[in-house]
């Protein structure tokens, strides 16, 4: 599984010109299912998405963590993050999940994220043309992987 973090100050998705997910400030997070991804991936990024510091303290540094800010969390499904680029010049997707598998597996991570993050999950549609907007704040990005 692969986690992009997009420390944001608002992100939305839209489909068809209609707002499907919108948040303020907080994480919007793509994730690449890879095959084999299950319960202990789920469990294991859930939990470090959530708990990953990066919002600033009262000193500046990065020492809090969407938990400690109680932020938006807006969770967007982006099969192309687990694409193989190593070579060539076109995307291969033998390395991502096949669609039902990647379905039911990010469908459990946005689970247990709204079951850990009270505060509230906003998601795109799984398998749909996604128009996502973002204000990336400092600019601070992070890729997690399982």
């Amino acid at each position: 599984m692969l986690l992009l973090l997009q420390r944001v100050t608002r992100a939305c998705v839209e489909i068809d010109g209609g707002t499907v997910g919108r948040i303020g400030p907080g994480l919007l997070v793509l994730a690449g299912i890879e095959p084999g991804d299950g319960d202990a991936e789920v469990a294991r990024m859930a939990r470090r998405l959530l708990a990953y510091r990066v919002f600033a303290d009262d000193a500046g540094r990065m020492n809090r963590s969407l938990s400690d800010t109680g932020g938006g969390l807006l969770l967007v499904s982006q099969f192309t993050l687990a694409a193989d680029t190593r070579s060539g010049l076109r995307p291969g997707f033998s390395t991502a999940a096949a669609p039902a598998e990647a379905e039911r597996t990010f469908s459990a991570l946005v689970a247990e994220c709204r079951r850990l993050h009270l505060r509230g999950v906003e998601t795109g549609r799984f398998g749909a043309h996604m128009s996502v907007s973002l204000t990336n704040d400092g600019p601070v990005t992070f890729l997690l992987r399982s």
